[in-house]
């Protein structure tokens, strides 16, 4: 997942001397690019990720840098390097617990250090990463698309993934991501990856055919899933957009990627069209049988061929002879149970469902009788009868 603090670590401890001060939570954050910040004015411009560099020059009290550093974490920022020296002799305290507060990482180099040299290397590295991160996400789209077609991808995952090992597949979206600019796309998709913690390199992130895609390799699933609801939470508290995530099934090799995918494809549609924030592929029961009928024509006209006559008397006469029918079949066949389900008397039930037996020309006694009836009407929560 691109250039990430604990990269800049490995590459910056020995040669510049930097030390993680604080925030060591955040330690996964990407790195969309590296700027040097002497005042506030322009992390206005920030469109997420950005890893800030200051010598302190207009932070040199307490307030001010906890100022900024509060800005930046507003702002969705990667993290602070700050060059120890005239200026910040050393980190105060309630900047290092604000930090730690906030998983934001909070690093120190020596006045020693050359700025000009540590920025230009690190931007390159930044550089570099993006430029694998895209050839990482062509390749994986071809994994999804074309999984027999393996020259297409495996070589180039072959040095960042296990692709022998297990594959998830978790789809993020929300309304209107699909006709966002790419501009507005792409912030927005930095500050998504800003709130996924703790995620190894086995893992990518990438926008899609209309969603967020998050694939992790070579993790066990309840750590993923709990990496997930902990994004969730972190989610619900600061954005301001309601994010569905569709979590497809766990599978082993990368020629079996896009089963997960077409699965978490399910889920998130059905996240989107329950509301629920978060759909697990394998446990929406019979639902994943119906959410992987790509062809919603077809699923709205067995729902009417089935239920047309109970649709149309209820539209004409403000009936409500669908609900009956639906908590009859729930309730096998029960006739107190409904009426109680529908605060109503026991003879009202018994007279509607004569009526809907009539209409539908079918007894509804035997399992083979109702079986088509109920899988209409879970299909009527899925679609919109016509």
């Amino acid at each position: 997942m691109a250039f990430t603090i604990e990269d800049m670590m490995v590459a910056s401890r020995d040669k510049y001397r930097m030390k993680l001060v604080a925030g060591e939570n955040g330690w996964s954050n990407s790195i969309s690019w590296i700027i040097m910040i002497e005042d506030l004015t322009i992390i206005s411009n920030f469109s997420g990720k950005e890893l800030a560099v200051t010598t302190g020059l207009g932070f040199q009290t307490e307030e001010r840098l906890l100022e900024l550093v509060s800005s930046l974490v507003r702002h969705d920022s990667s993290g602070l390097i700050v060059n120890t020296g005239p200026y910040v002799e050393e980190i105060p305290e309630a900047v290092r617990k604000y930090c730690d507060e906030h998983d934001f990482p909070l690093l120190s180099v020596p006045w020693s250090v050359y700025l000009v040299d540590m920025i230009k290397d690190l931007s390159i590295r930044v550089f570099l990463q993006g430029t694998a991160d895209e050839q990482i996400s062509e390749a994986l789209i071809h994994a999804i698309e074309q999984p027999d077609a393996r020259n297409l991808y495996v070589n180039v995952l072959l040095p960042v993934f296990d692709t022998d090992g297990t594959f998830q597949v978790f789809l993020i979206t929300t309304e209107g991501l699909d006709k966002m600019d790419t501009v507005e796309r792409r912030r927005l998709g930095y500050r998504v990856q800003i709130y996924l913690k703790n995620l190894t390199h086995n893992a990518h992130f990438f926008y899609y055919n209309g969603n967020f895609v998050l694939v992790i390799n070579a993790v066990e699933i309840g750590l993923s899933m709990e990496i997930i609801r902990s994004f969730m939470e972190r989610a619900k508290k600061i954005m301001t957009q309601k994010l569905h995530i569709g979590c497809g099934s766990l599978v082993t090799d990368i020629m079996n990627l896009h089963i997960s995918y077409q699965r978490a494809l399910a889920a998130v549609s059905m996240s989107q069209e329950t509301g629920n924030s978060l759909v697990v592929f394998d446990e929406m029961g019979v639902y994943r049988i119906l959410y992987s009928v790509w062809d919603r024509e077809l699923l709205r006209q067995i729902s009417s061929e089935s239920l047309g006559p109970l649709i149309r008397y209820d539209e004409k006469h403000g009936t409500d002879y669908i609900r009956t029918l639906e908590l009859y079949l729930k309730y096998n066949g029960s006739i107190q149970a409904v009426a109680e389900a529908m605060f109503t008397h026991r003879n009202t039930v018994t007279y509607r469902m004569k009526n809907i037996r009539q209409m539908l020309g079918s007894s509804l006694e035997t399992p083979d009788e109702r079986l088509p009836y109920q899988i209409a009407c879970l299909l009527l929560h899925m679609v919109s009868p016509a």
